[in-house]
């Protein structure tokens, strides 16, 4: 599991252990260095399957591009020496037609994957219900916070990580049918009721990023098509259990 302490990586890593299997998290607290290889060939060793959640703290298609594409080569390359016959990779809806940004690193992950010579899985979710946090985080401090014009369907980390554990113990699919969240939203009223919950009075600006990835962001491109699998927890259902 690379990825596996992140947000959808620790669901999935919960999903595999709870059907009986045995997750091994791929980080450098065990001496594996995904982006240099370091370790990971051995590490691999024995897995029947690699399941790749990564994320790189970005906005910049250069430092996108080199990190999914180092973290990608550098797993296919081990699976292959490994004897691993899986790799399932998680992508964001949308990143192949709006290749900017940080869209432009998984453009990338998708292509290297779909040109392996592994078996894959690709599975394209939408945004999770914690980016509405990681927005208002990101956003400034004090009484006004700064986020993108977006539409969005928000899907539960927890359903995304459970999608992919279940893929990843069956045979490879090739490209899965997206998985969004079982609401469309606008961005920055999923920020406003955040802030609300927690008790912050801010006001939200919210700001139409340029270019095509501004464009991608307001569009529709982002939102699960109409062969989309639906998620169960609505936004504001998330919102309620993290208050609980």
């Amino acid at each position: 599991m690379a990825g596996g302490t992140g947000v959808v990586g620790r669901h999935a890593v919960t999903a595999l252990a709870a059907a009986g299997h045995e997750p091994v998290v791929l980080s450098r607290k065990t001496g594996v260095d995904l982006e240099r290889g370091d370790g990971v060939a051995a590490a691999l060793h024995g897995c029947a399957a690699v399941i790749d959640v990564t994320s790189v703290q970005t906005v910049g298609a250069k430092r996108s591009k080199a990190f999914f594409g180092d973290v990608t080569r550098t797993l296919l390359a081990a699976e292959r020496e490994a004897g691993v016959g899986h790799h399932v990779a998680l992508s964001i809806v949308g990143a192949a037609e709006a290749p900017s940004a940080y869209y432009a690193g998984k453009a990338l992950q998708e292509r290297l994957v779909q040109e392996s010579e592994t078996g894959w899985t690709l599975l394209r979710a939408t945004q999770f219900h914690e980016f509405a946090a990681q927005l208002a985080a990101r956003g400034g401090r004090g009484r006004l916070r700064v986020v993108p014009t977006m539409t969005s369907q928000p899907v539960a980390a927890a359903e995304v990580g459970a999608a992919l554990a279940e893929i990843a113990v069956g045979a490879p699919r090739g490209i899965e049918r997206d998985l969004a969240g079982p609401q469309v939203e606008d961005m920055p009223s999923l920020v406003r009721r955040y802030l609300a919950a927690h008790g912050e009075r801010a006001r939200v600006l919210a700001i139409p990023l340029p270019g095509p990835w501004g464009k991608a962001l307001r569009d529709g491109t982002l939102l699960g098509g109409p062969q989309a699998r639906l998620g169960v927890q609505t936004f504001d259902e998330w919102l309620t259990a993290t208050m609980s």
